[in-house]
């Protein structure tokens, strides 16, 4: 090869190597501007754990008495270790259930916005041409009663 076409080894990562100090970059300047980012699903479910037990104990002690107070404390680490070997054993499941239920919700959004934009429009959707006898108020179709109070024949 001549001189002009060889590269040094040196070059060869150094694509990567900038893309991967603009990725920190970028990465760095969302967390500046946005705050940190969730974590998985799994530390949040921990956090939500913690944060349900720490709640539940601090709830005063005359609603439930100093026994019941005890019972309270024992069930929740009772709940704490049947839920951290679940959490250990499949984090990934987690992070399948926590992108499923977002999926969930955006098909659940679209289909609201969908529907919320026909229930607001003026006038309904055409379909397609419409023939001279479909028109509304057309006499000579025997099927046609006329149109509705409010000029418009609601077939819903």
């Amino acid at each position: 090869m001549s001189d002009a076409t060889e590269r040094p080894a040196a070059d060869s990562d150094a694509w990567a190597t900038a893309c991967a100090e603009d990725l920190e970059a970028e990465k760095e300047r969302r967390r500046a501007t946005y705050g940190p980012q969730p974590g998985s699903a799994t530390e949040e479910l921990r956090k939500l754990v913690d944060a349900v037990a720490d709640k539940v104990s601090a709830l005063p002690g005359p609603l439930f008495g100093m026994a019941a107070q005890g019972a309270v404390q024992q069930f929740i680490n009772q709940a704490k270790a049947a839920v951290e070997p679940v959490i250990e054993r499949n984090p990934g499941v987690f992070d399948h259930l926590a992108a499923a239920g977002n999926e969930l919700l955006a098909a659940y959004r679209s289909a609201v916005e969908s529907q919320e934009a026909r229930w607001t429009q003026e006038t309904p959707p055409s379909t397609g041409p419409v023939r001279e006898t479909e028109k509304a108020g057309d006499p000579t179709d025997p099927r046609d009663e006329g149109p509705g109070p409010d000029g418009r024949i609601d077939l819903d």
